[in-house]
């Protein structure tokens, strides 16, 4: 009979058999099999997080990656004496050594982030467990805050690598961040990576990193913060915009305390001292990367095109490369002139708010003492400002409502003409505003080295974050007699004398192709009957002189010589040129004073210097070693170059010239001056440009919209308005022990090869040689 089939014992039951045969006691063998499962769930639980981390462990940072983070790093400009210009970058950040940053940074880092840093392995289990403790008794309502589990070494990981770790909430997330911060703790020492973290952390304004962060918020350095700015940054890594000192300085201060309290527990604070740090006020001083912030900001947007350009050639992204930008500007000048612009621009507002005021302008009453007008109601109470103009003037506020994109927009939405241009009038803001706007007196200032083309100060408005429009290197407007020294210049070279004889009379010059007639007066339509030289004619900016002065030597000769000379704009080239009726920009103006001041020596004005690879230390732009670069060249011998300085001298130097103020208004005696100024028909434009062998400088003072100028024909000036402003710079400078303006370099005096004959007189248009 054939055996019966033994019965198949369960994995179970053969386990709990192996257990009665180890510990021979039934009762023992049963405990022992009850106390294995959990142990037995735990050991499968652990093999499933390290296979599922395993896994994971693909989608995280690579060794590779590890080793070499990925980080956008801004480019710096810096001015010519080293200090920062500008930054450009898509994240505003300064890597900085550990040791660079203070002391009691890191200490507030550490007592507040992960006061157990130097103990652990990159994951401390015992604060994740808290942490998510606290976390979900907190959602249950009890009375916990949610609490970060996560060390600095996981928060390094996540700043550093968001793109693989991500920042959602989540098991996997958060498992990801584990394995990244062993991996790191196992490749950087503890202050390598204290280090790395307080050189990514995040901030407002775009900044990124401590060093970054000092200077948005307090405008040092990482390495001199103090213990309250200190803990003020650290205590805005748990919540930004939340503690922001600037939004939210009570809750900024709560905080800080927070950190300080912190501070004490690891021993790094006295009680005592937290006591008497408790109340303080953590002063700030707010410079964001904007460019905006700049010393100099519509120089600095002008460097970033330039470096732009060039990095698009040479296929460097300028935002993320950490360039280190060297230019030319001089901080210490473009001080002086911001101070210059702003007092003067100030002063003059208030005297064009007052003359436009009532029908009857204060200028009868106050005459040259801007000091009277900044004090009156007229401009003092704003309803004041421009009132009779615009009552007056009914049609031209019309106008700009109807140019204004608001108008458009309605006009859009299927609104006519009346209803759109009725529905604007009755918004008073919008018309204040756009009152204020279209009132607002404009200014550009620059000054340039004429040696080298070197720019040492660039002021291109009042204000870079109301107007962007810069009114030294963009914006276009008729220079006025500021243009008639090359008029002068081109007869000069073409043999003439400067004391060449013309008649201050009024003539009449028909255009050979239209017949048109053109038949300038001077200035206030005076005009004396008399023969006077080239010289006294330029010197009182004689429009009658000049006229027959281009008519003499031609108007297309006197436009070519300007364009050799840094005129890059289009010139017409009409007998008119010679009172400077084509368009031409302040930069470009300097640029050709500065062929004269630099003994005919044409430069191209120059705003960048260097570029350095910050990582590598290697240069990659050198301006002297460009083969691109316009080279100097000589465009008027320093012989003819010679006479026209001189008789540009006349106009600061003679009683009658329309420069003097600018020694007698300013104190600027002893210096060797040669310049010029410039009105534009009815005042709408104003400038002023000023010689010396080291330093050449211009203004312009005007209106953006040119229906607006200045009401009395005086302060429409270019004598009365930029040179002001040149002449406060200027004057500044003379006073500054750092910034020495020489007195004793000169400009060469003229040689004279022959003397004027009397006979000459009788023939105003014979050509003397020299």
């Amino acid at each position: 009979m054939p055996k019966e089939k033994q019965k198949r014992l369960s994995p179970i039951a053969r386990y709990r058999n192996l257990l009665l045969r180890i510990f021979r006691k039934q009762d023992a063998a049963h405990a022992a099999f009850i106390l294995s499962i959990p142990t037995l769930l735990v050991i499968l639980g652990a093999l499933f997080l390290l296979t599922y981390m395993w896994i994971l462990s693909w989608n995280t940072p690579s060794l590779r990656e590890i080793e070499n983070p990925e980080l956008s790093y801004a480019s710096v400009a810096y001015t010519a004496d080293g200090i920062e210009l500008a930054r450009f970058g898509r994240q505003n950040r300064t890597w900085v050594p550990f040791d660079s940053i203070s002391v009691l940074a890191r200490q507030a880092l550490i007592a507040t982030e992960d006061h157990r840093f130097y103990n652990h392995w990159g994951v401390n289990l015992f604060r994740t467990a808290s942490a998510a403790t606290q976390s979900l008794l907190g959602e249950l309502g009890l009375p916990f805050e949610r609490q970060g589990g996560s060390t600095i070494t996981q928060q390094l990981a996540r700043n550093i690598y968001n793109e693989q770790i991500g920042f959602e909430v989540s098991v996997t997330r958060k498992l990801k961040e584990m394995v990244t911060a062993v991996r790191l703790e196992q490749l950087y020492s503890k202050d390598e990576i204290a280090e790395m973290y307080l050189n990514t952390v995040p901030f407002l304004y775009n900044a990124y990193g401590i060093e970054a962060a000092a200077r948005t918020y307090f405008n040092k350095a990482a390495s001199d913060l103090d213990i309250l700015e200190s803990a003020t940054l650290i205590g805005l890594l748990k919540g930004t915009y939340r503690y922001d000192p600037l939004r939210n300085p009570e809750r900024s201060r709560i905080r800080r305390n927070t950190v300080l309290q912190r501070m004490i527990t690891q021993d790094w604070l006295e009680r005592d001292s937290y006591e008497m740090l408790r109340d303080s006020l953590t002063t700030t001083s707010l410079r964001t990367a904007d460019v905006t912030q700049s010393i100099a900001p519509y120089f600095a947007e002008q460097v970033r095109q330039q470096v732009s350009e060039w990095g698009d050639e040479e296929g460097i992204d300028i935002y993320s490369s950490r360039l280190r930008i060297e230019t030319t500007l001089d901080s210490r000048l473009q001080s002086l002139a911001r101070s210059a612009v702003t007092g003067t621009l100030d002063g003059l507002q208030a005297v064009v708010n007052c003359e436009w005021s009532a029908a009857s302008s204060p200028r009868m009453r106050y005459g040259e003492d801007i000091s009277k007008y900044v004090t009156d109601p007229c401009h003092t109470d704003p309803d004041n400002h421009w009132a009779w103009f615009w009552r007056s003037n009914p049609s031209v506020l019309n106008a700009y409502i109807q140019e204004s994109t608001r108008y458009q927009n309605l006009l859009r939405e299927d609104k006519n003409g009346s209803e759109a241009l009725q529905e604007l009038k009755s918004d008073s803001a919008f018309i204040d505003s756009l009152k204020v706007t279209k009132s607002r007196l404009e200014n550009g200032f620059v000054a340039m080295d004429p040696t080298n083309g070197y720019i040492k100060a660039w002021v291109g408005g009042r204000d870079l974050s109301t107007d962007w429009y810069d009114h030294v290197g963009v914006a276009k407007r008729q220079p006025g007699s500021v243009f008639k020294p090359f008029t002068y210049a081109f007869a000069i070279d073409a043999n003439y004398s400067p004391d060449k004889m013309y008649l201050d009379s009024v003539f009449q010059y028909p255009d050979e192709f239209t017949g048109d007639i053109w038949s300038p007066q001077n200035f206030g339509d005076e005009t004396s009957g008399e023969w006077m030289t080239m010289r006294e004619g330029l010197a009182r900016s004689m429009n009658t002189v000049t006229a027959q002065v281009i008519h003499d030597v031609n108007p297309l000769n006197v436009a070519n010589l300007a364009r050799n000379m840094g005129i890059r704009s289009e010139l017409e080239a009409v007998l008119s040129l010679a009172l400077g009726t084509s368009e031409v920009t302040l930069l470009e103006s300097v640029t050709a004073y500065s062929t004269f001041a630099n003994r005919g020596i044409q430069t191209d004005p120059v705003m960048i210097t260097r570029i350095v690879n910050e990582e590598t230390g290697r240069v990659v732009y050198d301006y002297q070693q460009d083969s691109l670069r316009t080279h100097p060249r000589e465009v008027l011998s320093e012989e003819k170059t010679a006479i026209v300085i001189d008789m540009l001298r006349d106009v600061i130097n003679k009683p009658y010239g329309t420069g003097i103020r600018i020694r007698s208004g300013y104190n600027l005696y002893g210096y060797d001056f040669a310049g010029k100024t410039g009105t534009t028909q009815e005042g709408a434009d104003g400038w002023f440009i000023i010689m010396h062998p080291e330093l050449v400088t211009g203004a312009w003072v005007g209106f953006n919209d040119q229906r607006m100028r200045f009401r009395s024909s005086y302060w429409g000036q270019g004598a009365h308005n930029a040179l002001f402003v040149v002449g406060e710079f200027l004057q500044s400078v003379s006073e500054n022990e750092e910034l020495i303006l020489s007195v004793n370099n000169t400009f060469p005096s003229p040689l004279l090869n022959n003397q004027i004959s009397p006979g000459d007189r009788q023939n105003p248009r014979t050509r003397v040689t020299w």
